[in-house]
């Protein structure tokens, strides 16, 4: 061998020198080699000389020039190939690191998450050869780099050259192509014309190592292998190691089918199944009859867990006994929430479903707003997970292990269903228009800091990126309710035209992750993919299904309605899971019944009446200027309206009646009330009508903006207007035809409120990355501003004295910050008053609170219960299949 080097170092010297031997294959050794012209290390594959002899050098140069073409992260890419003094060599990048083979020897097993995500990169790669007709033909751990952990495909297509330049006289070399373990029944059978399923086998042959320690078959000797590759079934993976979930478990067996025709049609698809949960659905009837039961990750739970694990492992039980190709049955029934476990329904999604479908995670109500719980399939109550308070829009990441969620103090929080501490990712700006956890490790959530759009932050945190983009041709507000694609290429998301709450106009929006390109697919709200299907909600309560392609990004097929009745106010509470299983909310919408109290300034609590309670709908109850009376839009049925409580005599008299009135605001002389209405056409209206019911609404500003509320000033000369989008704008009703820009800049200015003198604004705005109160002057903005909070803040309501200005930390806690607000605006000190036992959430955009006529006291909501009870939720068990069904026709 020594001599051979030597000739070999001669031959090539003056353009590769061999620095060492790094291993032998069965085909070629392979060398640490100096690339002189480029000045790099290379590894140089020389092969053997018996092959060499019967090979020749043109054909084989000729042959490998497809290999070079090849580009794909996970393919190791093809330098240079030639000939020289009979030697037939190829050059790769030296790769600093290890083969797969080295870490198995070193760990046997690999962790399945682990050994899963190396097996769809590959997969990926096999992919792409495939499509450009390249097989690899011996794909084995030898034959995986890692580098950093990321797996690389040496040879590819190598052993395609080598048997193509050799024609019919391999045999003259006693060399096979391919290693035993890991050939393919046909390639074992030395069939010439192999076909891209044949790597799938060795693929899945490479997996089923990794999970097991071992080949699918093993033997004293090379024939003894191929014997068994031919005529024995491998034992199933969960036999040796029962923690393997069942959709890889079904993977593994699929691909490893004797006839190729039997296996995976691409790589592509044997990685959707090992990333689909639903995969196990659609084959465990076939795969669970040789396997026999498996159990799932969550038996390792800890203790406090214990509950929740045994009902996945119940439910993988009984799929996999059930008898071989048996469908599972479609299955509907309501889901109560007993008393002490309420679900608690905001804007969004209150309910997340864990991949495989056997948790259900909830916002449930408590005395100090909500909390998540967990609920197994099988059981009747659920348990609650500490260190959730404040929870909003919670989602699940792709293995079930962990829950993400929105506070109500805008922060985005991961916690763990297996004892460890929650994890802050985010400590502002998130909006609640609910998120989504990808494969690719990120999660996608609404990001106030770049307006009401949808960005995306490391899962170990980090700093958010904007994702999506308004389209303000088209009328786009926000964007709300991401799904993640499997497949890593695209987000779906809601593109919302009018306000937050649903509306006909709004469409489903395709974002391809790689260009950056949105794509409107289809007009509808709440757009997931399940299965090759995109499902979506319409605003008339429809649930509908349309044939998508998720590496494509595009509708392969008609939309077919699957169910009717789904609620979409105040936002489509529903979940779906990745194996097909479908709950939405019927009932528990909003925080209420909630009482009205007085709190005075160290936080004690006394209701305005004793057993009056309210269902509120947006914003806070509002005191007139006398302080004898109070608005507040209340919640009926779908609807809502203007109320008027007289604190004196007791009486509450209805206001409005058109079901679409909020946010009540007295007139500066307390004779009249102004408020915010939707009209036929979606129009958003500010209206004004006595408050003792003496004349009819009339309106006041009918504006191109979209309105979401308005205020006057003491002296009733102007009007400041907040936007749905996040603006404000003045106007005078006796001088201005349209209303003026005040802020209306890239960021979401919200919560206006003017001092009794009428020379300085007080607003919310998120310019810094997250909500902060600042004091502008009035009506000239641009003279002064000046921040106010110091640690965040919102809902900024000034003191009728005009020495105080209050607002509420992230934490809740009622802040007064003494001013000089006469010629110029001074912050001359700063008190936390303290923190309320039940409030309603903190809200960026509307005050939850007003303040009494001397100062004295806050007037807000308690919130005492949920709104219809404990509430309900509608669950459909294999919704996959009543999916395909309909969507096939």
């Amino acid at each position: 061998m020594s001599e051979i080097t030597e000739r070999l170092k001669a031959a090539i010297a003056d353009r590769y020198v061999i620095e060492r031997e790094l291993g032998q294959g069965g085909m070629a050794t392979v060398y640490l080699a100096h690339d002189v012209k480029h000045d790099r290390k290379v590894g140089l594959k020389v092969l053997r000389p018996e092959l060499a002899a019967v090979l020749g050098a043109e054909r084989f140069v000729q042959e490998i020039k497809t290999t070079a073409s090849l580009q794909h992260p996970h393919i190791l890419p093809l330098f240079d190939s030639g000939q020289a003094e009979g030697f037939l060599y190829y050059v790769m990048p030296y790769v600093e690191g290890e083969t797969l083979r080295d870490k198995l020897n070193r760990e046997t097993q690999l962790g399945i998450d682990e050994a899963v995500r190396i097996t769809t990169e590959v997969a990926d790669a096999l992919d792409y050869a495939h499509r450009h007709n390249v097989i690899h033909r011996d794909i084995k751990p030898e034959n995986v780099l890692l580098h950093d952990g990321r797996p690389m495909v040496a040879d590819f297509g190598i052993a395609l050259a080598v048997s193509a330049a050799a024609g019919g006289r391999m045999t003259e070399t006693g060399l096979s192509l391919g290693t035993p373990h890991y050939m393919s029944p046909e390639q074992a059978t030395a069939e010439k014309d192999l076909t891209n399923r044949s790597d799938i086998y060795s693929l899945g042959s490479v997996l089923y190592e990794m999970l097991t320690g071992n080949p699918p078959h093993t033997g004293a000797s090379a024939q003894q292998i191929i014997m068994k590759i031919v005529t024995e079934e491998p034992a199933p993976v969960t036999s040796v190691r029962k923690s393997v979930p069942p959709n890889v478990t079904a993977a593994v067996a699929k691909a490893l089918e004797k006839l190729p025709a039997d296996r995976f049609e691409s790589a592509s698809k044997f990685a959707e199944a090992l990333r689909e949960p639903s995969f196990m659905a659609a084959t465990v009837g076939t795969v669970a009859g040789r396997a026999g039961p498996t159990s799932d990750w969550r038996q390792r739970w800890a203790v406090p867990f214990a509950v929740l694990a045994a009902a996945s492992l119940v439910t993988a039980v009984w799929l996999s006994l059930r008898p071989r190709g048996e469908t599972l049955p479609v299955i509907r029934y309501t889901m109560a929430f007993p008393a002490g476990e309420e679900l608690y329904r905001t804007f969004g999604t209150s309910l997340a479903l864990s991949p495989d479908g056997s948790l259900l995670a909830y916002a449930s109500a408590t005395e100090r707003g909500s909390q998540l719980r967990v609920r197994a399939r099988d059981e009747l109550t659920s348990q609650a997970i500490p260190g959730t308070d404040g929870i909003w829009q919670p989602f699940f990441s792709p293995d079930g292990r962990r829950v993400a969620f929105i506070t109500e103090s805008r922060k985005l929080t991961v916690v763990s269903l297996i004892g460890e501490p929650a994890l802050v990712i985010a400590d502002s700006g998130l909006w609640r228009n609910g998120g989504s956890w990808g494969r690719d490790g990120y999660l996608y959530v609404g990001w106030q800091q770049h307006g009401t759009v949808l960005s995306r932050i490391p899962a170990e945190g980090g700093l958010a990126e904007p994702i999506t983009v308004l389209d303000a041709v088209r009328g786009e507000v926000s964007h709300a309710w991401p799904d993640a694609l499997p497949s890593e290429r695209g987000l779906l998301f809601t593109a919302m035209r009018h306000t937050n709450q649903t509306s006909e106009t709004d469409e489903v929006v395709v974002i391809d992750l790689r260009t950056g390109e949105q794509r409107s697919l289809v007009q509808g709200i709440f757009g997931r993919y399940l299965a090759g299907y995109l499902v979506f909600v319409r605003y008339d309560g429809t649930f509908l299904a349309a044939p998508f392609d998720q590496d494509a990004l595009v509708l392969t097929g008609p939309a077919v309605p699957l169910l009717s009745g789904v609620p979409v106010e105040p936002g489509p509470d529903l979940a779906l899971s990745a194996s097909g299983r479908l709950a939405y909310a019927t009932s528990g919408l909003g925080g209420g019944p909630s009482e009205i109290v007085w709190l005075d300034r160290t936080g004690i609590a006394s209701a305005v009446e004793d057993d009056w309670t309210i269902t509120p709908a947006s914003g806070s109850p509002v005191l007139s200027p006398d302080g004898t009376q109070l608005a507040v839009s209340v919640q009926e049925g779908d609807g809502s309206d203007i109320w008027i409580k007289d604190l004196n005599g007791g009486t509450f008299t209805r206001l409005t009646f058109d079901g679409n009135s909020i946010l009540p605001a007295w007139s500066p002389d307390g004779t009249s009330v102004l408020y915010r209405s939707v009209q036929p056409g979606l129009s958003y209206d500010l209206f004004t009508k006595p408050a003792d019911n003496t004349g009819p609404a009339e309106v006041l500003l009918d504006p191109e903006i979209e309105v979401l509320t308005g205020l006057w000033s003491g002296d009733g000369q102007w009007l400041v207007v907040m936007t749905v989008g996040g603006d404000l704008y003045s106007y005078r009703p006796d001088t201005d035809s349209v209303p003026m820009p005040l802020l209306n800049d890239e960021f979401n200015e919200s919560a206006p409120a003017l001092s009794p003198n009428g020379r300085w604004l007080a607003y919310v705005s998120d310019e810094s990355g997250r909500p902060e109160v600042y004091v502008r002057s009035f009506p000239n903005v641009a003279a002064t501003r000046q921040q106010v909070s110091t640690a965040g803040g919102v809902e900024p309501r000034w003191a009728h004295s005009g020495r105080e200005l209050f607002y509420k930390s992230p934490a809740r806690e009622f802040i007064a910050v003494m001013v000089r607000a006469e010629q110029d605006f001074t912050v001359v000190g700063r008190e936390a008053l303290f923190a309320p036992d039940a409030p309603l959430d903190n809200d960026i955009r509307i005050p939850q609170y007003d303040v009494s006529p001397d100062d004295r006291r806050f007037l807000t909501f308690r919130r005492i219960g949920s709104r219809q009870g404990p509430g309900t939720a509608i669950v459909i068990e294999s919704f996959l299949a009543e999916l395909k069904a309909k969507g096939q026709r």
